[in-house]
């Protein structure tokens, strides 16, 4: 294991991904435009990643077409609802109450896949959720006829039913690796979901403009190198040692949301979303401590090591 090299490429997919809400943010066309650009232009990079890994084969290898189709359909509603939140809310916002995915995922993996979650990790969701309420604070006080307050709300309703999504999209990953190649996975999802953003060319694309182009061909590309990256970390550290490195997105959200759109978050923001992080890292320590004592149990049962 080479614990630096795991974080180090989990830091350039943290990044990456961050680059690639920015690009999307900066191009402005409609999500579902976005989501293809996304989804198509990553292919070529997940093909070359597959060719490499001299896993071609199995990324074409499928066992279970509807659980691929069902995994395409949550993931894109997912990636598409937290596009068109970006063009509604600050980037750092966006960030934060996405971090309720994470803790949604320790819900639902209770409710549908019967895992045993104690009083301490339904405890720091419950903190979590506390810290997401406060960043949605703000945006929950309308005043008659400001339209720029109700689009706010808007954007918040967006993220959190893309977050429901997101953490339903990695429940049902979940039961799929038992079976499936995660190469398939990977690509068959990039493949599903530029179909399923065709299907919305009928409610508005935009033909883009000069820098646009770039923007949203570069965001597919960056995308897939994300997708290689996250991948890739895993190869070298611990799931429980990089998760929590998930985080360094508010920095790298509030660094490019106020240099490059002039987005300055709000101490609601922040408090909030350093709520929520300190919740997501209990959550991954005490993952890290359980896995520790059933890896001990195992050994314990048995005598041969």
């Amino acid at each position: 294991m080479y614990p630096l090299r795991g974080i180090a490429l989990k830091l350039g997919a943290v990044m990456c991904f961050i680059v690639m809400f920015v690009l999307i943010k900066a191009a402005r066309v409609p999500a579902g435009e976005a989501v293809f650009f996304r989804s198509f232009f990553a292919m070529p990079v997940i093909i070359v990643w597959l060719i490499m890994r001299r896993e071609l084969k199995s990324g074409f290898k499928v066992k279970s077409v509807s659980a691929h189709a069902l995994r395409g359909v949550m993931g894109t509603m997912a990636m598409g609802l937290n596009f068109a939140a970006l063009t509604l809310l600050p980037l750092p916002e966006v960030t934060a109450l996405g971090y309720a995915m994470p803790l949604l995922v320790v819900v639902f993996a209770a409710m549908f896949l019967n895992e045993k979650v104690g009083i301490f990790r339904f405890g720091a969701v419950g903190v979590g959720l506390v810290g997401v309420m406060i960043v949605m604070a703000p945006r929950l006080t309308l005043t008659a006829g400001d339209s720029v307050q109700t689009t706010q709300l808007i954007g918040v309703v967006l993220v959190l039913f893309g977050a429901t999504f997101g953490a339903l999209s990695q429940i049902h990953i979940r039961n799929m690796v038992q079976s499936e190649q995660t190469s398939a996975i990977v690509f068959f999802f990039s493949l599903t979901s530029s179909a399923l953003a065709l299907l919305t060319l009928p409610f508005g694309w935009v033909v883009p403009q000069g820098w646009d182009w770039a923007a949203l061909i570069c965001c597919g590309l960056v995308g897939g190198l994300g997708q290689i990256l996250l991948t890739s970390s895993y190869k070298f550290a611990d799931a429980s040692l990089v998760a929590p490195f998930d985080y360094a997105s508010m920095i790298f959200a509030v660094l490019f949301g106020y240099f490059l759109f002039d987005e300055v978050p709000t101490i609601q923001t922040l408090v909030g979303a350093l709520i929520v992080i300190c919740a997501g890292v209990a959550i991954i320590l005490r993952e890290r401590h359980l896995g520790i004592q059933r890896g001990k149990a195992r050994q314990a049962k048995n005598p041969f090591g």
